[in-house]
């Protein structure tokens, strides 16, 4: 965390803009409401929630931590193709770390996203790390860290700042008009690449399958979309693993000083990641690493153009509060939205008694708005502090792998674009995709001033 904090530092606030209401919804949220008829700005089984304002989702989840069982069960309606029952959602920052740090019965494994990956996808692909439960998720995840060497650690830290100097040294020479593909996204990509060791002339075409395999998830489709198979973003998946496999085998042939030598030539537990498990690791690496970090580079240059107060304070004394910045960014903006877990046995949580096989949501978004941890949730304030924020997850043994380097990459960038372009800032409102998985950026439009010639 950062040095301590002044306590007189000036907090800035959204301006007081009503969102508009949906389509026959009232004015304000009733104080009670029978969970099983709720409408659509108050359902998060409802794809309709999901289209709804950022605000209006936030004021739902408030309301629903209020209401005496926060512990909310949602009912999903039947439908084609679905197999979900309903679930219980966590809005509460408390009970998302109780059922995080309870592994044994807030299970992972058949799936953590909404829907769960179909058995045959998964015996195809193999399984993600995320949708694991030890003693195997322990296995791999112990295979990965291993993996991450103090040598390794160090390049890649010096990557980081090289890219994010020669990312700025682009922009300014080419002046591009949209935030996401031209910065937040090319960091973290080139960033995973050259750690995992991939050859500049694959990167290309790997960025495309990435936006590819990631471009519907969470997101609400028709039903002829859904039943298309294998689909977009499965046919992405596989070249994608396919590509990685081949150089998988290749660096236990002639291992490198890169990262995929380092997972396929582990030795713990006799043996390193075998190649679907290595593709596996790397579509999560690179769909997950880069889309989450893109997301929240994206939310906070808008949130530092819209609450100029908190810029002033960062811009002023950058070092002691970039640390600061990132939290508060992670916190207010959530990249992930939401996982899920099943229940392995009977268990009470938050006054709520949850049978085994029931399907609890764990709702970062509304834990990272809890009024009883974040005084004044809605408010941006870069000195917050403390900041038990939620975004890479809320400890136990999935708590994300990737933290250390996306909060270094965001203190990178965010370090560069400031000191050489002080006035960089958007210039609308972020294009968001309604995701019920992911606080996904499409597009932010921006502008700065460029720096005199020789300067």
């Amino acid at each position: 965390m950062s040095d301590q904090l002044h306590t007189e530092a000036s907090v800035s606030r959204p301006p007081a803009v009503p969102s508009p209401a949906p389509p026959s919804a009232p004015a304000e949220i009733p104080s009670a409401i029978a969970p099983a008829a709720l409408p659509p700005w108050l359902d998060l089984a409802a794809p309709a929630f999901w289209r709804l304002p950022d605000p209006q989702r936030a004021a739902a989840f408030r309301h629903l931590r209020s209401l005496p069982a926060p512990v909310h069960f949602v009912e999903r309606p039947a439908g084609p193709l679905r197999r979900e029952r309903g679930f219980h959602a966590l809005v509460r920052h408390a009970d998302v770390l109780a059922a995080s740090r309870n592994p044994q019965v807030f299970r992972s494994a058949p799936g953590v996203t909404t829907p769960e990956p179909a058995r045959w996808v998964r015996l195809l692909f193999g399984d993600s790390m995320v949708n694991l439960d030890d003693p195997r998720h322990a296995q791999l995840r112990r295979i990965v860290a291993r993996a991450f060497t103090p040598r390794l650690i160090a390049r890649v830290e010096e990557d980081i700042r090289a890219t994010a100097a020669r990312i700025v040294d682009r922009v300014i020479a080419e002046r591009p008009a949209d935030f996401v593909p031209a910065v937040a996204a090319q960091l973290p990509f080139q960033v995973i690449c050259a750690m995992m060791g991939i050859p500049e002339e694959h990167r290309p075409l790997i960025l495309r399958q990435i936006d590819q395999a990631s471009e519907h998830t969470g997101v609400h489709r028709p039903l002829r979309e859904r039943i298309r198979l294998p689909g977009q973003g499965l046919r992405a998946l596989a070249r994608l693993q396919r590509l990685v496999a081949r150089l998988g085998c290749e660096r236990r042939r002639h291992p490198t000083e890169d990262l995929i030598s380092a997972l396929v030539g582990a030795d713990l537990d006799g043996r390193g990641l075998t190649g679907r498990e290595l593709g596996a690791f790397f579509s999560l690496l690179l769909v997950a690493g880069v889309e989450t970090t893109r997301n929240a580079l994206a939310h906070g240059l808008h949130l530092l153009s819209t609450h100029p107060e908190q810029r002033a304070l960062l811009l002023a004394e950058p070092e002691r509060r970039l640390d600061g910045a990132v939290d508060e960014i992670l916190r207010h903006a959530t990249p992930i939205i939401q996982f899920r877990r099943t229940l392995a046995a009977d268990h009470q949580l938050g006054g709520a008694q949850l049978a085994r096989g029931d399907q609890v949501l764990l709702c970062y978004a509304a834990a990272n708005r809890d009024e009883s941890v974040f005084p004044d949730p809605d408010a941006f304030d870069i000195t917050r502090d403390p900041n038990p924020q939620l975004a890479f997850g809320g400890g136990g043994p999935h708590f994300c792998l990737g933290a250390h380097l996306a909060r270094q990459e965001m203190k990178a960038l965010y370090r560069e674009l400031f000191s050489r372009l002080p006035d960089i800032r958007s210039t609308a409102a972020p294009e968001i995709v309604p995701s019920n998985f992911d606080h996904r950026v499409r597009s932010l439009a921006f502008t700065f001033t460029p720096p005199a010639v020789g300067g």
